[in-house]
């Protein structure tokens, strides 16, 4: 076993604390390298090998009813905030924290020759399906991305507003966009075109057959 850091959470014999875990686990020739101050839980954990951690804040509400003495170690703490619902205390900057932590932005979405609306942003994680055009559109429709051609950007993750981009753009907080589809003479030019008009088609078709059946079933009983 060796460490690259003290370990001051295994006990006075960490090595032999390290041994014992092991042994329980049926692991008796094994390397262990410690990178940072682990626990025993954190060990285990590695052992197991079915553990994910995900990133947390610990709020701590009614600051308004302790003394000040007693919030400020509190608040000092990493990834802690410190409010107060009933004086609104800190709501702001916790909003703010939680957006932060899991990596959301608002883009707002524009049609051609409209202003942008701005009551209702598309709403993208970084953590999730990423902040990009492509994650974008994809949120207002499937159906965009396949007719996709390229979008114009307006906001502070461009050198210049509008920039024409591609799918693989990576858009920031409260960007505007607009998505420009290919015309019909490009989408014919598509190896996939035939396919999905023969999809739609079919669709159709289909629809037809149902309403026509609907439509029989009615006559009979009437």
């Amino acid at each position: 076993m060796s460490s690259s850091v003290p370990l001051t959470k295994l006990g006075d014999d960490p090595a032999k604390t390290v041994n014992s875990i092991l042994h329980e686990y049926r692991l008796h020739n094994c390397e262990v390298l410690f990178r940072e101050d682990c626990g025993t839980d954190e060990l285990i954990d590695v052992i197991s090998g079915n553990r994910t951690y995900v990133r947390c804040l610990y709020v701590y509400n009614k600051i308004d009813m302790i003394p000040l003495e007693d919030v400020e170690p509190l608040a000092r703490e990493p990834d802690t905030i410190v409010i107060s619902v009933r004086q609104e205390l800190n709501l702001e900057y916790l909003l703010a924290r939680m957006w932060n932590a899991m990596g959301l932005i608002r883009v707002f979405c524009k049609r051609r020759g409209c202003p942008p609306d701005l009551d209702e942003p598309v709403v993208l994680s970084s953590q999730r399906h990423g902040t990009t055009i492509e994650a974008a559109t994809g949120r207002i429709s499937k159906e965009l991305l396949v007719i996709f051609n390229y979008a114009d950007v307006w906001g502070t993750s461009t050198k210049h507003s509008p920039q024409r981009v591609g799918l693989s753009h990576v858009l920031q907080d409260e960007d505007v966009f607009q998505i420009v589809g290919k015309t019909n003479n490009q989408q014919k030019m598509d190896k996939g075109y035939s396919q999905r008009v023969q999809a739609y088609n079919k669709m159709i078709a289909d629809k037809r057959k149902v309403r026509t059946k609907e439509g029989k079933k009615k006559r009979s009983t009437g």
